[in-house]
C-alpha cells in the first residue's frame, strides 16, 4: 500500500469551491461545471457528465444522503407535530393523516437534492477517486 506524502500531485492541485460544488450538485447539475445533469434516473447518478466529461459515476454517497435527510425531516416534523399536538386537542387518526404523508413528501422532496450536494462535496474535496487517483480499500487498517 502506498503512503500519502505531502507535496503530492493532490495537494498541489487547485481548491475546488466546496459551497459552490454543493450548490450545483443540490440542484441536480454537475458539480464541476453546472451546465451537465447529475442524475440519469431518480437517484441515479451520470456515468460521466454531458457537458464536461467529469466522470460522476464511481461517487461514493452510500447511506449518507439517507441519514441526512432523515435527520432534516425528523427533527422538522417532530418539532411541529410537538407544537400542534401541545397547541391542539387533535384526535391520532388526525395526527397520523397529517403527519405520515408530511413525513413521506419531505423524505421523497429532499433525497435528491442532498445526495446531489453529497456527491459535490466529494467532489470538492477530490474524494473517492474525483483527484485522480483510485480509490483504495483497506481490508487490514490495523497494519
Amino acid at each position: 500500500m502506498e503512503e500519502r506524502v505531502f507535496g503530492s500531485q493532490a495537494d498541489q492541485q487547485p481548491q475546488r469551491p466546496v459551497f459552490q460544488a454543493m450548490q450545483r450538485g443540490a440542484s441536480g447539475k454537475c458539480p464541476a461545471c453546472g451546465k451537465g445533469r447529475l442524475f440519469r434516473a431518480f437517484l441515479k447518478t451520470v456515468d460521466r457528465c454531458p457537458s464536461c466529461g467529469e466522470e460522476i459515476g464511481h461517487h461514493r454517497a452510500d447511506d449518507l444522503p439517507a441519514y441526512l435527510v432523515i435527520v432534516i425531516v425528523g427533527h422538522v416534523v417532530v418539532g411541529a407535530f410537538m407544537g400542534v399536538q401541545a397547541a391542539t386537542d387533535w384526535p391520532n387518526w388526525l395526527h397520523i393523516a397529517i403527519w405520515a404523508p408530511l413525513t413521506l413528501a419531505m423524505s421523497l422532496a429532499l433525497i435528491g437534492p442532498v445526495k446531489g450536494a453529497v456527491v459535490g462535496l466529494q467532489w470538492a474535496l477530490r474524494m473517492h477517486g474525483f483527484g485522480g487517483e483510485k480509490d483504495v480499500l483497506e481490508t487490514h487498517p490495523e497494519r
